[in-house]
C-alpha cells in the first residue's frame, strides 16, 4: 500500500504536473468511493486470475482509475512474459 502512496503522493517532486496528477487520482477516487486499499485488495484479487492462465512481471504491474469522459475506467498493464495455460483454454492436452 505504501508503495502505490509514495506512487501518487512521491516525495522530492514539486512539479506542477505532478500536482496535478495527484489531485486528478484525489477525485477520481473519491467520486468511485474507493480507497487506496481497496484498489490494492482489487489488484491483487485480479493479479491471481490472470496468474491462472499467465506469467507475468508484477514489478512492472500498473492498475490506476482514470476519468475517460463521463466515466472512470480502470485501467491496468501488465506485461505478459508467457501464457500458461493455453491447452486448458482450447479444450487440448
Amino acid at each position: 500500500m505504501m508503495h502505490l502512496i509514495n506512487k501518487f503522493f512521491g516525495r522530492g517532486s514539486n512539479s506542477k504536473e505532478d500536482a496535478k496528477q495527484r489531485l486528478k487520482f484525489l477525485l477520481i477516487h473519491d467520486q468511485v468511493d474507493m480507497t487506496p486499499a481497496q484498489l490494492e485488495a482489487m489488484k491483487a484479487e485480479i493479479m491471481e486470475v490472470i496468474a491462472r492462465y499467465m506469467d507475468v512481471d508484477q514489478s512492472d504491474t500498473v492498475f490506476k482509475l482514470e476519468r475517460l469522459q463521463d466515466k472512470v475506467a480502470l485501467v491496468s498493464s501488465v506485461p505478459v512474459k508467457r501464457v500458461t495455460a493455453r491447452s486448458a483454454l482450447h479444450g487440448t492436452a
